[in-house]
């Protein structure tokens, strides 16, 4: 996807990960052309290979030494980056349970990173960001692997609706998250770490900081930088990993460097409410975030290798509109689309998807089709001994699912705090 510049006040701002460090309050930015300003171009990581074995990355054992062998940032011995180490070391069940979560999808953003020439350092940024944790979701609204804001997701493209948050689609997160570095990279003028940092901070605090320590005839690379502390140890966090995958310190359970998913191509909207076949794509589809599930997000399903050609059948099967979970809505005076779709909770496009639509012209007396919501919202008030999981448990749901509708964080609770809960039909 070519990335497009745009010289208006197109308001983005840096990506939020989740860390044990404090986060800076997010900032409104300005997309401008790159600074002009010698000092933007002083390199503080290499353009070539600087770790290279004698084989193809299609030969290597699984996806970490896939991931190895292309390294290209050189080796740091800075203090930040050496703690980081360090902690990684003290804590090796870390990147067990990392593994575990990366398995479905590290292969599809490493060749993704790959296809597009970028440094193989990036696909790590998921780790850094979200501890490979797609359902993540940061006190800033980011959310999913990348950690993709709200303003940052619409900007590429990505959808956000009530059954539907592309942030949590691997497919469509990773292509925003990359054309997002690209374009960083570009703005940056060819600095990684910067063009990184600024993924987390905001382009426009790195681009001051550059600024002011040019104006203080001091250097500016990234090191030395005045950042927020979550940003000054972001950059860090990437190159220990980086490191520790270098110097082979610490074992990395084997991914397969094979592919682990196929991706499916949806034709038309439906529904599925089918409670286990919703238990069988929920895991590797966590974009669909409400049960029924719409599935008209991305226009795609995400499943395990060698078992698509199942589910195309099955999909293929679906009725497009089932009559007992669809209603006739017919169009009054002054309606449009937007008012329609936002009266019975739905996205504009799938309003139109569902009626095959090709423009948002509308007419009074026509006749739509909407569907029937099968699940029912009620609001739940936090009592002593209550958990995450106890309340899941006993509404029949997932943890994750209570901390998406509820914008959470952390799974702490307070006693009195109230939580929206959709509960299914019988």
């Amino acid at each position: 996807m070519r990335i497009v510049f745009i010289s208006l006040f197109l308001l983005l701002s840096g990506c939020a990960s989740l860390t044990n460090s404090p986060t800076e309050v997010e900032e409104t930015l300005v997309h401008t052309p790159p600074v002009e300003d010698n000092a933007l171009t002083e390199p503080s990581e290499p353009v070539a290979p600087v770790f290279v074995e004698n084989i193809l990355p299609s030969e290597a054992e699984d996806v970490w030494h896939r991931i190895r062998i292309q390294l290209q940032f050189a080796p740091s011995h800075h203090e930040r980056v050496q703690n980081r180490v360090d902690w990684y070391l003290k804590h090796p069940n870390y990147m067990e349970t990392i593994t575990k979560r990366a398995e479905p999808f590290l292969y599809y953003i490493v060749n993704e990173v790959e296809r597009r020439g970028l440094p193989i350092e990036l696909a790590l940024m998921p780790l850094i960001e979200s501890d490979f944790d797609t359902s993540a979701y940061s006190h800033k609204h980011a959310s999913g692997l990348w950690q993709l804001t709200p303003l940052i997701a619409k900007h590429y493209g990505v959808k956000i609706g009530p059954w539907y948050d592309g942030r949590q689609d691997v497919i469509d997160a990773t292509n925003a998250a990359l054309d997002f570095l690209t374009y960083l990279h570009k703005r940056f003028d060819g600095n990684w770490y910067h063009a990184i940092a600024a993924y987390n901070t905001g382009e426009g605090r790195v681009a001051r900081a550059i600024r002011n320590n040019k104006k203080q005839g001091k250097s500016t690379d990234f090191f030395y930088l005045k950042l927020p502390r979550q940003t000054r140890h972001y950059v860090p966090k990437l190159l220990a990993a980086a490191q520790l995958l270098r110097d082979e310190t610490m074992a990395f359970p084997k991914i397969a460097n094979q592919p682990t998913i196929d991706v499916i191509d949806m034709r038309h909207g439906v529904i599925l409410d089918d409670k286990k076949k919703w238990a069988q794509l929920e895991v590797l589809n966590p974009g669909y975030t409400r049960f029924p599930a719409l599935l008209d997000g991305p226009k795609h399903l995400v499943l395990r290798k060698g078992e698509s050609k199942n589910w195309q059948d099955y999909v293929a099967n679906l009725p497009e509109m089932p009559s007992e979970q669809w209603q006739k809505y017919t169009i009054r005076r002054g309606d449009s689309l937007s008012v329609i779709a936002q009266r019975h909770s739905i996205t504009v496009s799938q309003l139109k998807s569902f009626n095959q639509l090709k423009s948002s012209r509308i007419r009074a007396g026509d006749t739509l089709m909407l569907p029937i919501l099968a699940d029912k919202q009620i609001e739940y008030k936090v009592k002593s001994g209550d958990s995450l999981w106890r309340i899941a448990r006993h509404f029949d749901v997932t943890v994750s699912k209570i901390k998406q509708w509820n914008s959470l964080s952390k799974d702490v609770l307070q006693i009195g705090d109230k939580l929206t809960i959709f509960l299914a039909a019988p």
